[in-house]
């Protein structure tokens, strides 16, 4: 009778968190008390160093938020992208939508500059933001669709150099605002921002930790001033926009 080999019983991994107290435990700390002086000064050193681009953030943001009821009467605002499900807006981009809506409605803003990704056939942001306003009373030919706006820096640069805006409104959630107002303001548009509220929910958490290391890059952008990942030539639609409820 023909014996089949029994199959090898699979080695269980490591759990995880023991496998990085391992790795921990192999890590040597200096033998000598100036050994251990240095390496506490440069963990210090390093600290420094990563809050320095949220420091930058929140002083250059500090007088830069308002709420939908105290925000400025300006001619533009510029909602980001924030992902879709479905190919709706998600919840939280849904939320900033219905900022841009009410300060519509309140008469603070006559246009609406959606901006996010359409790298694939599949994905549409701009189009999905400008069919959610629309259903919420925002005029289309008050709305303004911005379909290379792949990240902050992009759509902060492309609003001014491409699409002509030199002041604006931005909204997003209060996670992401200040970075958004740092960015434009570093793109050469003066910006007040709306941070609007949002669960505190898994995403929420994501989002805000996520800031603390997009800030570093913020802080490079800011200071190299990179051209966006798609630039393209000038848009009239802004301009077309206001002089069309003028």
């Amino acid at each position: 009778m023909l014996r089949l080999p029994r199959p090898k019983r699979p080695v269980p991994r490591r759990p995880r968190p023991l496998r990085l107290l391992r790795l921990l435990r192999q890590v040597r700390l200096p033998r000598t008390r100036r050994g251990r002086r240095r390496s506490v000064q440069a963990l210090m050193v390093l600290c420094v160093l990563a809050l320095l681009p949220m420091t930058w953030m929140y002083v250059t943001t500090g007088d830069r938020l308002r709420t939908t009821a105290d925000a400025p009467r300006t001619e533009v605002a510029v909602v980001f992208g924030a992902g879709l499900w479905d190919g709706e807006p998600s919840p939280y981009l849904a939320h900033r939508l219905d900022a841009a809506a009410k300060l519509y409605r309140a008469g603070r803003i006559e246009v609406v500059l959606v901006t996010g990704d359409n790298s694939r056939e599949d994905y549409d942001e701009p189009d999905a933001m400008r069919a959610y306003l629309t259903a919420h009373g925002v005029p289309d030919r008050r709305i303004v669709s911005d379909y290379a706006g792949f990240d902050t820096w992009d759509s902060c640069v492309r609003a001014r150099r491409i699409f002509g805006v030199h002041e604006a409104v931005l909204i997003s959630q209060g996670f992401h605002i200040r970075r958004a107002v740092a960015l434009c303001r570093a793109a050469g548009v003066r910006s007040y921002g709306i941070g609007v509220d949002a669960k505190h929910d898994a995403t929420w958490y994501y989002g805000g930790t996520r800031e603390i290391f997009a800030a570093g890059k913020a802080a490079l952008d800011a200071v190299f001033r990179p051209d966006p990942r798609f630039l393209g030539r000038k848009e009239h639609g802004v301009a077309r926009a206001l002089a069309a409820g003028r």
